[in-house]
């Protein structure tokens, strides 16, 4: 199961978050559908907002992203995969060769 997660930042805290059911390749619709519910604007997805995403599985709005004003700093969201491995690489320094 995947999942979108949604944060709306303020003065460096969280003020509200959010979690929406979400494929890969969703992401936008899944978006629009918890602004939708937290009742605020939805944001205007650029280049370097696809960039991030695809690259980082995250990305950051700032309140220039919004057409309207909006009472948050940021907005944070990312992507999680449940059933997703580890997408980092073991460590080679812990690998000490069967002993």
């Amino acid at each position: 199961m995947s999942r979108l997660w949604i944060r709306l930042i303020r003065h460096h805290r969280i003020a509200r978050q959010m979690t929406v059911n979400c494929a890969w390749g969703d992401e936008r619709d899944a978006l629009r559908e918890a602004c939708h519910d937290m009742d605020v604007p939805a944001p205007i997805w650029l280049n370097k907002n696809e960039n991030e995403f695809g690259q980082f599985r995250r990305t950051a709005f700032n309140a220039d992203s919004f057409v309207e004003s909006v009472s948050f700093d940021r907005m944070e969201i990312e992507f999680l995969d449940d059933e997703d491995k580890k997408r980092k690489r073991p460590d080679p320094r812990n690998d000490f060769g069967g002993f």
